[in-house]
């Protein structure tokens, strides 16, 4: 007996990251009972606490497992252990009550409905059949339900549903997979569903089935999802996704649609291994896929002029019945965000908001406590995932950043707005906030930072913004920082871009890159957007800029991009082209008046403008109904013509000894191209090849220049798979490390990232 109780350790072992509502104590409770072990293992605000005790060579078991073979939705950032005294009265392992204290530890992002809950919710026999908010600790609701950490029940919107015996039991019972489930409900005790006509009147019978009837019969009904409702119809519907269009003011901006499954969704876009992963993941995004040549006509007014389109596959409960339970529907899911403003996420701000846009809602009594769109998610041509909007399924995991600082808040750009909130070395993105052009959004704003300096609980230290002074972010930064008396830091838009790819990839040092957008304000006080930087944490050096490009009457040029084409004329001599090629736009004779004169014609360096352009010249688009339509488009004719092969083309975009990357001669070119759809093609195929080569040149010169080998590729422009996938191999055949956006997106949303990032980069170095 003796040498037995000599044989006995027990140790510490503290668990950190993504470790609190995946599952993991009723996991630790199993793995250490199995083996025999006793102790105790509970949350705390640092993550999972585990005391254990036994032989050594079973401890050494027991903490390989813990890794090997932990829940799906867990991620482990690391496991630290520590000897301990033995307590020689100890019996069993047992699950302990969770500690409060100053927050370390993540919340895990939303999770899609596990097969395990599916055969449950699909089968007859079970107590949960078609029960719509079927979960586990293996999937379900997480971050869009908790108000703040440890994660327990009573510090979720599940607080007010009061287990049933029988749930009781499951949530106490370790063979359980709802061992300590805190989502965990059923029909008997958990959330339920309400069908409702646009006015707020119960509308009879099963709510699932209902819905149903209503969607074929074209109707569009708001659905109260995971982080917001969706606005949905039939797809195949053109007069049914006309009306949303209209009822939302969306005149033509891509709407996503949900199918079935992955076969479901091949009828309509082609889906390669990567966009299959992405489809079934349990985050669930929004995959944007390549259309398929022979597809029906029938979708046409859901991605009017593109080439891919956004899909998704079912991600609740609620979404699998509609799915499996109505499987030749096709549905359009967009965002239910009237006129631009946040996602709607109430039951009554739903009734008021959503009421004359969709003509019934499909609610529940289960409270969002924060908002959360959907995540876009694009393939690259290298198969790797590229983040157009980041949001539910990701949001909160931390994007690990090169070395840790005090806590920053960082409060992003005005276009697709996101904040950064840091802990150590790690950066927490909110979700996709949006554009800050009204007072919901800026509200949002505020709430999401609010939401995660309490859920994360972490004080800011300081705040960092965009320079331009007029942004709301940049108002509310120094507004926040002066009632808490913290610096505030500045950062220059795409010193910010470029610094996010920086951080993400933990590139401590200097690189090079190319941050290439729509628009931003430089040093100078200009507006930029085609910018070769030299980026070294705290500080940037402009090595070079996109020739600038005349904005005729101001911004509205962003939205007119025939203008852009009539200044490209102008720069060309060819002034008097401009009445005879835009005669059907009203303003032709006064933009060419104000060219020939200069007035009200602000310059910028922004390639954004230059793909407005093109698109003009080769009468892609002459107007925009939403930002960045233009460049899609050409984009999506560029795809579909034949590669050029004639090399003299590619010097079509000049470099000068100034630093000065010229498109002028390609955009010349163009302008010299018959009105026909073939030319069109071929031209929108050259302007992006010729571009891509020039853009190549530029960065290696500067990598001779400079003896920096990594160039990293930031803003929106990125977001063109076109563009990308032509310039990468042509970087790395100059000998260039290329580092892409990955964790966050390239364009605005991932500017809170770099920012935050510079701010501490300044921080650390006493500036």
């Amino acid at each position: 007996m003796l040498a037995e109780a000599e044989a006995v350790e027990r140790r510490a072992i503290r668990v950190r990251g993504a470790v609190q509502g995946v599952g993991f104590r009723p996991f630790v409770y199993r793995v250490a009972t199995g083996l025999g072990l006793s102790g105790s293992v509970r949350n705390d605000a640092d993550g999972v606490l585990i005391e254990v005790q036994g032989a050594p060579a079973t401890l050494a078991r027991f903490e390989r497992r813990l890794r090997d073979e932990a829940p799906p939705l867990a991620r482990i950032d690391s496991v630290e252990s520590a000897p301990r005294t033995a307590l020689g009265h100890e019996r069993g392992f047992v699950i302990g009550d969770s500690r409060a204290g100053r927050v370390t530890t993540a919340i895990p992002p939303d999770a899609a409905t596990c097969d395990e809950c599916l055969a449950e919710l699909f089968d007859p026999a079970d107590r949960r059949h078609r029960y719509a908010f079927v979960n586990c600790t293996n999937c379900g609701p997480r971050y869009t339900l908790t108000r703040s950490l440890p994660y327990d029940r009573a510090m979720t919107s599940m607080a007010t549903f009061a287990l049933c015996p029988a749930c009781r039991r499951e949530y106490h019972d370790p063979a359980s997979r709802r061992f300590h489930a805190e989502p965990n409900a059923c029909p008997v005790c958990g959330p339920t569903l309400a069908l409702v006509d646009a006015s707020g009147a119960p509308i009879a019978g099963d709510a699932i089935a209902a819905t149903i009837a209503l969607l074929r019969a074209g109707r569009i009904v708001a659905i109260k999802g995971l982080g917001g409702f969706h606005l949905a119809c039939d797809a195949r519907d053109a007069a049914a996704v006309a009306a949303l269009r209209a009822r939302k003011q969306r005149d033509e901006k891509p709407f996503a649609v949900m199918a079935r499954d992955v076969d479901a969704a091949r009828q309509w876009v082609h889906v390669d291994a990567a966009a299959q992963a992405l489809l079934v993941s349990p985050a669930r995004p929004i995959v944007l896929l390549p259309l398929r040549a022979d597809r029906p006509d029938a979708l046409d007014g859901v991605a009017p002029g593109l080439d891919r389109l956004g899909v998704m596959l079912p991600c609740t409960p609620i979404q699998f019945l509609l799915s499996y339970e109505a499987p030749d529907l096709l549905l359009v899911m967009t965002s239910a965000n009237p006129g631009g403003e946040p996602i709607v996420v109430g039951n009554d701000e739903a009734r008021q908001r959503l009421g004359g846009i969709a003509d019934a809602l499909l609610m529940h009594d289960r409270d969002i406590v924060a908002r959360c769109d959907d995540s876009v998610v694009r393939v690259t041509s290298r198969g790797a995932p590229q983040f157009v909007r980041r949001a539910r399924g990701y949001t909160p995991l931390p994007v690990r950043l090169p070395h840790a600082g005090p806590p920053v808040l960082a409060t992003g750009g005005w276009l697709k707005n996101t904040v950064c909130l840091t802990r150590g070395d790690e950066a927490f993105l909110s979700p996709h906030v949006g554009d800050l052009d009204n007072a919901a959004t800026c509200r949002a704003l505020v709430e999401t930072v609010e939401h995660l300096c309490r859920v994360l609980d972490v004080q800011p230290q300081a705040v960092a913004h965009d320079l331009h002074p007029d942004f709301f972010s940049t108002r509310f930064a120094a507004e926040f920082a002066a009632a808490r008396g913290l610096p505030t830091f500045g950062v220059q838009h795409h010193h910010a871009h470029v610094a996010a790819v920086a951080a993400e990839h933990r590139h401590a040092g200097p690189l090079l890159g190319l941050a290439l957008d729509g628009v931003g304000l430089g040093a100078d006080g200009h507006a930029w957007g085609g910018e070769l930087l030299r980026v070294d944490g705290a500080d940037f050096e402009r090595l070079g800029h996109v020739a600038p490009i005349a904005l005729p009457g101001g911004d509205v040029a962003a939205r007119e991009p025939w203008r852009l084409a009539a200044a490209v004329l102008h720069r060309l001599g060819r002034g008097a082209q401009i009445v005879t090629r835009f005669g059907a736009q009203p303003a032709a004779a006064a933009v060419a008046q104000m060219l020939e004169r200069g007035v009200r014609c602000p310059a910028t360096t922004s390639l954004g403008r230059w793909f407005d352009a093109a698109a003009a010249l080769l009468g892609v688009r002459a107007t925009s109904a939403f930002e960045g339509q233009a460049p899609m488009q050409l984009e999506a004719l560029a795809a579909a013509a034949p590669v050029l092969a004639d090399a003299a083309l590619w010097e079509l975009v000049t470099l000068g000894a100034d630093g000065v990357l010229d498109p002028t001669p390609l955009l010349a070119r163009l302008a010299d191209l018959p009105a026909t759809p073939e030319a069109a093609a071929h031209g929108a195929a050259l302007f992006h090849q010729a571009l891509a080569d020039g853009l190549a040149r530029w960065a290696a010169q500067a990598a001779a220049a400079t003896g920096l080998r990594h160039v990293a590729l930031a803003g929106g422009c990125f977001l063109n798979a076109l563009l990308t996938a032509l310039l990468v191999p042509r970087l790395e055949a100059a000998g260039l490390s290329v580092l892409e956006a990955r964790q966050a997106p390239p364009n605005d949303g991932g500017l809170a990232l770099g920012q935050a990032w510079v701010a501490i980069a300044r921080i650390t170095a006493g500036g």
